[in-house]
């Protein structure tokens, strides 16, 4: 059994809840296990930091938690939706509604300004231009980026890049966000001004944060921390036997 799962926590409320899920490979006849029965439960509006060598499979599991991949077996359920039990585009409407995602690259569309980006996510819900403009307006000024909102992506520094692409993860108030080393390509000043930004939405819009990291000092932030080593999970324990905390 994993420790990664609190004691208390409907998986029908939960933003995000795990089961027995394994992902594993077949090459030739060698079969290579990447996760092996993870448990995990994240609680509205709470910070969790994934922490592991690399190729220990943290990306494998994000992906596996934003229905970007297949488990093989074991389910993954947000508020309440079984992922494995819907279709392709009704997986996509969850993700679409329910979940944000932020990355190592941006991966910002260099065709269109920041404020478009932003504005993407809303767009494929078929929400009306005028709305859809003044909310990704007031989260670019919100990120500080009021002033850059017709620039396209080739015009802004990484750190700003970055911004844009949490403003686009945040922007359809989602129940989580996963993020996958979103300071991983920035510099340290940059980095930790990104992971500012992101802990200061996540206190004021009550969005859960799942970040995979190797650093250490952004999983100190962290309101608790898992650390997956051999395809398991396990919640991070202090040396003074405390539960990991931010």
């Amino acid at each position: 059994m994993n420790s990664g799962m609190p004691e208390a926590g409907d998986p029908a409320v939960l933003p995000l809840y795990c089961h027995g899920l394994t992902r594993h490979y077949d090459e030739g006849n060698r079969r290579l296990e990447v996760l092996k029965g993870v448990d995990l439960s994240v609680s509205p509006g709470e910070t969790l930091a994934i922490i592991g060598a690399s190729g220990s499979g943290k990306t494998t599991l994000l992906q596996l938690l934003g229905g970007l991949d297949k488990p093989s077996a074991g389910q993954v359920q947000i508020l309440g939706q079984d992922l494995n039990s819907l279709s392709n585009a009704e997986c996509g409407q969850v993700r679409n509604q329910s979940l944000g995602f932020v990355y190592q690259f941006h991966h910002l569309l260099p065709e269109f300004t920041a404020v478009e980006n932003i504005a993407m996510p809303l767009l494929l819900r078929r929400n009306s231009i005028s709305d859809v403009q003044g909310r990704a307006e007031k989260l670019l000024e919100r990120v500080g980026l009021g002033e850059r909102l017709r620039h396209r992506p080739g015009e802004l520094s990484g750190g700003e890049r970055q911004r844009v692409a949490v403003a686009r993860a945040l922007v359809t108030e989602p129940a989580v966000v996963l993020a996958d080393e979103p300071t991983g390509n920035l510099d340290h000043r940059s980095g930790l001004q990104t992971l500012d930004l992101m802990l200061e939405l996540n206190k004021e819009t009550g969005t859960s944060l799942v970040i995979v990291t190797h650093s250490a000092e952004i999983a100190a932030r962290m309101s608790r921390v898992l650390e997956l080593e051999d395809g398991v999970l396990r919640e991070v324990v202090a040396p003074d036997g405390a539960r990991s905390t931010g």
